[in-house]
């Protein structure tokens, strides 16, 4: 059985394939039981698009394999906490529980600066700071090399 752990290197796999491109290295994934329904990856740059945050596209791909918007049962592992228009589309999709790894001191909507959470219409379980000093570390390392 895998643990919060395993998954979120998944995502952190998924964040390198962002910073490989140039991309902020935000990598997200959405499991149902065991089952990983889809993993991606910012690609706000290459797409020329504001709403291509990993866990935007994480929940489109999920979406489209489960065959509805209502993730119930699903968790998503994201390296760094979401943003308030990612919390919003987890809030709506109905997640279950969100596991992320890196506060966001500047835009975290699940308790760093906002919260979302404590909007009545859903409440995903947070569980907050796995492997987050790896997450932290890979946008740390990419800020510090734009600069």
């Amino acid at each position: 059985m895998k643990t919060d752990i395993d998954y979120m290197k998944l995502a952190i796999n998924e964040a390198k394939k962002a910073q490989r491109r140039d991309e902020v290295p935000v990598g997200a994934i959405i499991v149902r039981g065991e089952e990983i329904v889809s993993k991606a990856y910012n690609t706000r740059e290459y797409g020329k698009n504001a709403l291509y945050h990993a866990e935007i596209k994480a929940i489109d791909k999920a979406c489209k394999r489960l065959g509805g918007w209502r993730l119930v049962g699903c968790t998503m592992y994201v390296t760094l906490e979401p943003c308030p228009m990612c919390a919003g589309a987890i809030v709506n999709s109905r997640i279950e529980r969100v596991v992320y790894g890196a506060p966001d001191h500047k835009a975290g909507a699940f308790g760093t600066m906002i919260n979302l959470c404590d909007y009545p219409l859903y409440k995903p379980q947070i569980t907050s700071g796995i492997l987050a000093e790896e997450c932290a570390s890979l946008l740390t390392s990419f800020f510090k090399q734009k600069r």
